[in-house]
């Protein structure tokens, strides 16, 4: 069963609603390994050492400081942090409401996404909450403290639920003047265009997260089990460089050519309500196809001799 992460509760003007946060993802970035000494391939340890004292000390023994000057620290205890004057430590304090078409280009650099549970108590005023953002089309922005932390965030209906971003302050958000754009931009011409929008519908199809998984974890853990059992690990054959950009026309074409072979193979991508009637029309033919078999395979009723 799922762990919550927070506890606290939605200040929403003078109603309060209980609440739980629980992760909404989580990270499988990649196979982890340990650090091994060469030699005799013994997992090295990380000791906490106090070069002070010139020893090893447990981590009981750590306390957080705050360095205000070099070398001179203040130490800032658990009960410190708890007795901080800030309404957002144990709430999630609603702000404003905004357009949430609005909201979304404003929203876009998320650090992290939550489910939200309400308790018991609060489900009432949790769901009418949800119903009018969803009816008004809103976003509520608010500030929350996670992990010692007071951060921004968009609350959003989500399935039978909400979901909480935290954001980026806008301080930690890299202004674009430090990219080497273009002042002006290219000339595009009509058939380029035309071209590249070719190439983008013979791409195009409905999207099936679970149709994606990660390969390169799947490759190294096949080199990584080829080892245990001590078989030889398979080179991977390396990937064609890709060439120098050339004729941009020419390549759009190629592109598209690719891309087709590759959908008429798989077979052209269909919309959900299209899928649905097809196989709805499969489900009558079948039904029409085996109607008659039945009746072939009935036997013949005998007539009562007089």
């Amino acid at each position: 069963m799922a762990r919550s992460m927070w506890k606290g509760a939605i200040q929403f003007g003078l109603v309060t609603i209980p609440v739980k946060l629980y992760l909404a993802t989580e990270s499988r970035a990649g196979v982890s390994f340990n650090m091994l000494h060469e030699k005799d391939l013994s997992r090295i340890q990380m000791k906490i050492f106090c070069p002070v004292e010139e020893e090893i000390i447990p981590r009981t023994d750590t306390v957080k400081g705050y360095e205000y000057a070099p070398d001179k620290y203040v130490v800032i205890t658990d009960e410190d942090l708890e007795k901080l004057p800030l309404k957002t430590v144990r709430s999630i304090e609603i702000e404003q409401f905004v357009d949430a078409t609005e909201a979304e280009s404003q929203t876009k650099f998320v650090k992290q996404a939550y489910y939200l549970e309400p308790d018991r108590v609060g489900r009432k005023a949790f769901q009418l909450l949800k119903d009018v953002l969803q009816d008004k089309g809103l976003t509520a922005i608010c500030k929350i403290v996670i992990r010692d932390r007071e951060a921004l965030a968009a609350l959003d209906p989500f399935e039978n639920t909400m979901l909480l971003s935290t954001l980026y302050w806008p301080d930690e958000i890299r202004a674009m003047s430090e990219l080497d754009l273009p002042d002006e931009e290219p000339e595009i011409k009509p058939a380029e265009k035309k071209m590249a929008a070719q190439l983008i519908e013979a791409m195009t199809g409905e999207f099936d997260p679970a149709a994606y998984h990660d390969e390169y974890r799947e490759a190294l853990m096949q080199v990584i089990e080829s080892k245990v059992e001590g078989r030889e690990t398979v080179e991977v054959e390396a990937p064609a460089e890709a060439t120098k950009l050339v004729d941009l026309m020419a390549a759009l074409q190629a592109s598209v050519t690719a891309a087709t072979s590759a959908r008429d193979a798989k077979g052209k991508p269909v919309s959900v309500a299209e899928a649905k009637e097809k196989r709805a029309a499969k489900g009558k033919v079948a039904a029409k196809e085996a109607k008659p078999e039945a009746e072939e395979e009935r036997p013949a009723r005998r007539r009562k001799s007089a």
